[in-house]
């Protein structure tokens, strides 16, 4: 049985979940860095995501964290991860867990 793009798309977010930023307590997904998953057809993921900030220290170590997990994922025949800086993150793109955990709510 193979694994359609929604199936695979809701396999990445398990595993990026697992993806700690290293200054917080809080997954990568649920900050709000993921902006964006898409899953072709053929299973090529393209991650498009963020940084809390431009000098963050795990600048080089995160997106390449993310590259790694998503190609893991069954179903997943290639992965690209891009990052932007547009929009700039913001305490807002957290998850409610997050913004818990992290004590803003």
């Amino acid at each position: 049985m193979s694994l359609n793009k929604d199936d695979i798309k809701e396999r990445i977010i398990e595993k990026l979940q697992t993806v700690f930023d290293p200054e917080l307590p809080v997954n990568i997904y649920d900050l709000g860095l993921i902006y964006k998953i898409d899953v072709n057809d053929k299973g090529y993921a393209n991650i498009t995501m963020t940084l809390t900030a431009p000098s963050c220290p795990a600048a080089q170590s995160l997106p390449v964290e993310v590259d790694q997990k998503t190609r893991e994922v069954e179903g997943v025949t290639d992965a690209n991860v891009m990052i932007t800086w547009t929009p700039k993150w913001e305490k807002s793109m957290m998850s409610e867990v997050a913004a818990l955990e992290l004590g803003f709510m």
